[in-house]
C-alpha cells in the first residue's frame, strides 16, 4: 500500500462570465449567473431579454428608457455577505402608490454560483438582507389580509399591503421581469426581521429579511465615500430602547421593593425616642423682641442621628411662626430654622372649608450626641388672641424623604426610556395600515 498521500483536487475554478450581444441595439452582455438568470437586461438599450434563450429573445424592448435613480451599488461589485461572496448582478426600482404619493424604493440581486440569490433592498437609507423563505409562513387564509404570520415559530405583525410596480431595471433576474409588472405586497414585521409575500399573476412568493445599515452595506461590499443617511424610522428597523425596557422594568421594581425594604427595616430599628416636651403661651402685642426665651436642657444619647423638632399649636383663624435654634450647650454649635403654624377655616357656598395644620414637625440631620436647648422666638399677627403651642423633640428618627428621592431617580429613568421607545414605535406604525394599533414593543431579540 502506497504512503504517498493521494493529490489535493484543485479549488474550483473562479465563475466567469459569459460574453455575449444583445438582439436589441448591438451592445455587449456579459451574463454573470452562469445560466441561473431567467431575464437580462441590456445596459445600453435596457430590452429585457430572455436569458435562458442561446440568441437572447427580446422580452421586452423600449426606445428609450432612462433611469435618473442609478444603483448605489454598481452591478458587478462584489461583497461578502454572512461570510458568503456574493456579486450584484441585478437592480430593480420599484414603487407604490399611497394616498396619491408614490414611495420608490430599491432592490439588488446578488449571486453566488454554489449559494444562489440573494436580495438587498433598500429605502431612502434603510437597508435588508433578504433571502427566500425555506418555509412557507403559517397565515390565516381565511382573510384576504392577514394581520399576523407566523414563520419558524416568530409571530410577524402585518404592516402594509399595497400593489408594487417595477419602474425600471438593470442586470440579470431570476424570473423573467417586465417593467411596469404589478404585484399585491404585503410586509409583515418583527423587528429586526420582516416577512414579504408578493402575489402576482396567481403565485405567491415569501421572502425573509432582516434589518442592516447603510454602513454595514458599505462595509461589505467596499464601496467608496459614506452611504445615504437613513431618514426616519422603517418598518423592521430595531429599536435601540424597546429590548431595555423590561429590562428596565423589572431593575425598577427590584430597587423599589429593596427601597421599600429598608424604609421599613430603618423605620422600625429607629428609637423615635422622646428626649423633651413642653408648652408655652405666646400673648401677641408683646414688643417684638422680649418674646425669645430658652428650654430646659436635654440630653441627646448614643450615635450621631436626626432629630425631629415638632410645634402644635391650639389655632383657629390664626397663625404662630417659631424661630427655632437648637443649640450644643457645651460647643455652642447651633441649628437655626423657622416653622410656621397656620390652621384656617369657615364655610362658603361650597360648604366647609380648611387650609393648613394645627402642627408641623422639621427634621435636623446628624446631630451629635450632647446636652442641648432650644432657642424659641415666636411670632404671631397683634390681633390674635393668647396662643398655647407645645414643643416636642425626638432623636433617632426614619426619614423618609430619602427613599422618595432614590424612589424618582430610579423611576425617571425607566419613564424616559419608555417615552422614547413609545415614541420611536409610534413613528415606526404611522407609516403602517394599523397606525392606532398598540405600538409598545418590547421585544427580546
Amino acid at each position: 500500500m502506497s504512503s504517498n498521500p493521494p493529490p489535493l483536487e484543485p479549488p474550483p475554478a473562479k465563475p466567469q462570465g459569459q460574453a455575449l450581444n444583445c438582439p436589441h441595439c448591438g451592445a455587449a452582455i456579459t451574463l454573470r449567473a452562469l445560466g441561473q438568470a431567467s431575464a437580462v437586461v441590456c445596459e445600453s438599450c435596457h430590452s429585457i431579454l430572455d436569458a435562458k434563450d442561446p440568441q437572447l429573445q427580446i422580452l421586452q424592448a423600449f426606445d428609450k428608457i432612462v433611469s435618473q435613480d442609478p444603483p448605489l451599488i454598481p452591478l458587478g461589485t462584489r461583497g461578502k455577505l454572512r461570510g458568503t461572496d456574493y456579486e450584484v448582478i441585478g437592480f430593480e426600482r420599484r414603487s407604490i402608490k399611497v394616498d396619491g404619493i408614490r414611495y420608490s424604493w430599491h432592490e439588488y440581486v446578488l449571486f453566488n454560483p454554489f449559494k444562489g440569490f440573494r436580495y438587498l433592498s433598500e429605502y431612502q437609507g434603510h437597508w435588508n438582507d433578504l433571502v427566500v423563505c425555506k418555509e412557507l409562513p403559517m397565515v390565516d387564509a381565511r382573510v384576504s389580509i392577514p394581520l399576523e404570520a407566523n414563520y419558524l415559530g416568530e409571530n410577524y405583525r402585518h404592516f402594509q399591503t399595497a400593489d408594487a410596480n417595477a419602474d425600471f431595471v438593470l442586470g440579470e433576474f431570476p424570473w423573467q421581469v417586465r417593467v411596469g409588472e404589478q404585484a399585491r405586497v404585503s410586509d409583515f414585521v418583527h423587528p429586526p426581521r420582516v416577512l414579504s409575500m408578493e402575489k402576482s399573476s396567481g403565485e405567491i412568493s415569501w421572502s425573509i429579511g432582516e434589518y442592516m445599515t447603510g454602513h454595514d452595506v458599505w462595509s461589505a461590499f467596499h464601496l467608496p465615500g459614506s452611504p445615504p443617511e437613513a431618514v426616519g424610522v422603517y418598518e423592521n428597523e430595531p429599536s435601540p430602547f424597546s429590548t431595555k425596557i423590561a429590562a428596565v422594568w423589572q431593575a425598577f421594581a427590584l430597587f423599589a421593593i429593596l427601597l421599600l425594604a429598608m424604609m421599613i427595616a430603618f423605620d422600625v430599628l429607629a428609637k423615635k425616642e422622646p428626649v423633651f416636651t413642653s408648652s408655652y403661651q405666646f400673648k401677641s402685642g408683646r414688643p417684638q423682641g422680649e418674646a425669645s426665651f430658652v428650654t430646659d436642657t436635654f440630653q441627646l444619647t448614643g450615635r450621631t442621628s436626626d432629630v425631629a423638632v415638632s410645634s402644635s399649636a391650639a389655632l383657629q383663624n390664626a397663625w404662630i411662626y417659631l424661630n427655632y435654634a437648637l443649640i450644643n450647650q457645651d460647643t455652642g454649635q447651633a441649628w437655626d430654622f423657622g416653622r410656621e403654624v397656620s390652621f384656617y377655616s369657615g364655610h362658603d357656598s361650597d360648604g366647609y372649608w380648611s387650609e393648613g395644620s394645627t402642627s408641623d414637625t422639621v427634621v435636623v440631620p446628624s446631630v451629635p450626641a450632647g446636652t442641648y436647648y432650644l432657642r424659641i422666638e415666636p411670632e404671631s399677627a397683634a390681633v390674635h388672641p393668647a396662643i398655647t403651642y407645645t414643643v416636642s423633640v425626638k432623636r433617632d428618627v426614619p426619614v423618609f424623604s430619602f427613599y422618595g428621592y432614590a424612589f424618582l431617580a430610579l423611576l425617571i429613568p425607566a419613564i424616559v426610556i419608555s417615552w422614547r421607545s413609545l415614541s420611536f414605535e409610534r413613528s415606526r406604525w404611522s407609516e403602517s395600515d394599523h397606525p392606532a394599533r398598540p405600538i409598545l414593543n418590547t421585544e427580546s431579540d
